[in-house]
């Protein structure tokens, strides 16, 4: 062989080595998608809705002030109002709700870890409260273990008001966590985001059947079923809360109140903690101002809050693009949107700017079961242990953690937690997993632009 022939096949050699490296590295590109987290630029939320009256809109000014306020024990604490404890998760709605804007979810910095000592308080953040982690409140599934015959599912919160400047002779502890979680009798919610509250709690419980029984065939074909919770009393559906446990803006702040911050109120009037030597205000410590003659300051704080987020603008989505185009179709392609339903329309309500108006949720307001690995053995209402909400899913896009205990801040993590033994998802996530990686990219690109 010539001295020219084998530097060719020298030259011929290498090209298809990189050739090979090349196409190599390409597949392996292509096999990889990701979530592009958290989405930056302007927040898209946190304003009012269009089209409130000048009325309207004072109000909602007045529930953000409220949502944002400070509680102490006994409000002497400047800038502070009265009420919180004696056993509270944080001190302000508005801390735990506050990403990407007030009325939001939980933030990358935990206000958990500055709270828990803040005013001379001795608390000890459990095992399951980090800095950079979620806002988190813990339940107990059982109130007997290890028999686990009587159910609990309550709120069990983290601290107490033991040792506060404001709290003098209070001496209570924190609940044993550690317990608890050896007993495997501990679980976590951390906060729903309130934006576009009012448009959920204006859809009519008609609306929800109807889109409950559409689409029979494709859901059944799915294993899809899924069924809406109701109110014990008047029967009709409940929307808010990861179970959709509760019925109402109003339910939903009352009860926040008393169980987040230890605030007694007009909704909730009872101390869940009636210890001795712990209890400093009259009760209920919020309430309607009977004295009051300024409008905007005769409501309560449940109703402040209640307004605040009722007259919430929806989560503006970003820009399109052809991928996120392409995203959208194939969401609905392999069954999400059967669930996620993607718009419902609101009734005729009393705030014109909440009537007739498309409400693009991705939800249907329907509980459905989830299977093993996402079950969180709490039952509420109608709402079984292994049963949650559809998350709406507007606004996702600027979230940071996901699913009803934060486990994850990764969004193909997530779409994977939603398949396991018993899940109505199964079918759906196996047409995910069954999609090329680019179209896989797309429908996370297309999430992260909600």
């Amino acid at each position: 062989m010539t001295e020219r022939k084998r530097n060719f096949f020298r030259w011929a050699h290498g090209t298809v080595s990189v050739l090979v490296f090349s196409l190599a590295l390409g597949s392996g590109m292509l096999l990889a998608q990701s979530d592009p987290g958290v989405r930056g630029g302007a927040a898209g939320a946190g304003g009012h809705i269009a089209g409130l009256t000048v009325k309207e809109g004072k109000f909602s000014d007045t529930g953000l002030d409220a949502f944002t306020e400070v509680q102490s024990v006994q409000g002497t604490i400047a800038g502070t109002e009265e009420g919180l404890g004696p056993r509270f998760n944080l001190d302000s709605c508005g801390g735990c709700h506050s990403q990407p804007a007030i009325g939001g979810t939980s933030p990358f910095t935990n206000p958990h870890i500055a709270v828990a000592t803040k005013n001379g308080a001795t608390n000890t953040p459990p095992f399951f409260i980090s800095s950079s982690g979620p806002v988190r409140e813990a339940r107990f599934k059982f109130a007997n273990p290890p028999t686990n015959t009587i159910r609990d599912g309550g709120v069990h919160d983290l601290f107490t008001i033991t040792g506060r400047t404001d709290a003098p002779g209070c001496n209570i502890s924190q609940p044993d966590f550690d317990s608890a979680n050896r007993d495997n009798n501990l679980i976590f919610r951390i906060p729903t985001p309130t934006f576009g509250a009012g448009l959920i709690e204006a859809i009519t419980d008609s609306t929800i059947i109807a889109n409950r029984d559409a689409n029979a065939v494709a859901k059944a074909a799915l294993g899809i079923s899924g069924h809406e919770n109701r109110e014990g009393n008047a029967g009709t559906i409940t929307r808010f809360g990861w179970k959709a446990q509760n019925k109402s803006l109003v339910i939903f702040s009352g009860e926040a109140y008393n169980v987040e911050q230890g605030v007694y109120n007009d909704l909730f009037p009872q101390e869940r903690d009636e210890t001795q030597g712990c209890l400093f205000n009259p009760t209920p410590e919020n309430h309607v101002n009977f004295e009051q003659t300024n409008p905007l300051k005769v409501l309560a704080d449940a109703s402040n809050f209640a307004n605040f987020v009722r007259f919430l603008a929806p989560p503006a989505p970003a820009d399109s693009s052809p991928s996120i185009a392409n995203g959208s179709t194939l969401f609905s392609r392999i069954g999400c949107a059967l669930c996620h339903t993607p718009s419902l329309t609101t009734g005729v309500s009393s705030t014109a700017a909440l009537s007739g108006k498309q409400a693009n949720l991705f939800s249907d307001l329907l509980v459905h079961h989830m299977g093993t690995g996402l079950a969180d053995d709490i039952v509420q209402g109608a709402a079984g242990p292994d049963e949650f909400r559809t998350a709406p899913l507007w606004g996702l896009g600027q979230r940071i953690f996901f699913l009803h205990d934060g486990r994850t801040s990764d969004l193909l993590q997530a779409i994977s937690a939603h398949s396991s033994s018993g899940s109505e998802a199964n079918a759906v996530i196996s047409n995910f997993d069954a999609l090329l990686p680019q179209q896989k990219q797309d429908i996370l690109n297309f999430l992260r632009s909600l």
